[in-house]
């Protein structure tokens, strides 16, 4: 029986770790958990915010996924939106959903990523 989601993985480029960590921690403000050594050593990132991970892999043939997508609940959307920006993220305000605010951001790479909030929240 499946009892949690534990994790969602992306891909980068190699030698991406740096722009991971800059977006990542530094803009969306995830914090940065270390790898398991024997996982350490195929490089990329992973990162947790609350019960949320996720992790990036080096991928040598690198094809950023511009549809499948994580879908990262916040709290207070339009001040994490704001925050983004100013930190040279773009963001695309996406209205589709019901009962939600959402929008879209992509990382340095082109990895699509949806940040959500309930609207009753």
């Amino acid at each position: 029986m499946i009892t949690a989601l534990d994790h969602v993985q992306l891909a980068a480029p190699p030698g991406s770790e740096d722009n991971l960590r800059a977006y990542y921690r530094d803009v969306l403000g995830m914090t940065e958990i270390p790898k398991p050594p024997a996982l350490a050593a195929r490089g990329g990132c992973w990162f947790t915010a609350g019960t949320v991970q996720l992790h990036i892999g080096i991928e040598h043939d690198f094809t950023p996924a511009r549809k499948a997508h994580p879908g990262l609940r916040v709290t207070g959307i339009h001040a994490y939106a704001r925050r983004l920006t100013e930190r040279g993220a773009t963001v695309t305000w996406d209205d589709n959903l019901p009962g939600h605010h959402r929008f879209y951001a992509h990382d340095p790479y082109g990895n699509r990523i949806e940040f959500l909030e309930p609207i009753d929240a």
